[in-house]
């Protein structure tokens, strides 16, 4: 007979309401609405930041990781960069 495990991890009760993350990046406060949406055995969190969306979602070591796609992967600049590391960061904090 093979064993099963179920694992369940707790996520706060977002996936309606959304959630907003707050980042300061050089010196200036910035706000994105993020979803949460539970993917197979997974979740993915969705985050518009400067028109480009972003998807974070939670690699093997269960950090998470941003997920663009080529189209915007090209528009990202800089400063860009800097608040998508800073959402990340938030967004690991919840969970921990």
């Amino acid at each position: 007979m093979v064993g099963c495990a179920i694992i369940i991890t707790y996520l706060p009760n977002i996936m309606d309401d959304g959630l907003s993350i707050d980042v300061v990046v050089g010196g200036k406060e910035y706000t994105f609405e993020t979803r949460l949406a539970a993917v197979g055995y997974t979740h993915r969190f969705y985050v518009l930041i400067n028109g480009i969306e972003v998807v974070y979602e939670p690699d093997e070591e269960r950090n998470y990781r941003a997920v663009l796609n080529n189209a915007d992967h090209a528009k990202v600049n800089d400063h860009d960069m800097e608040l998508i590391k800073a959402v990340g960061e938030q967004i690991e904090a919840i969970g921990k």
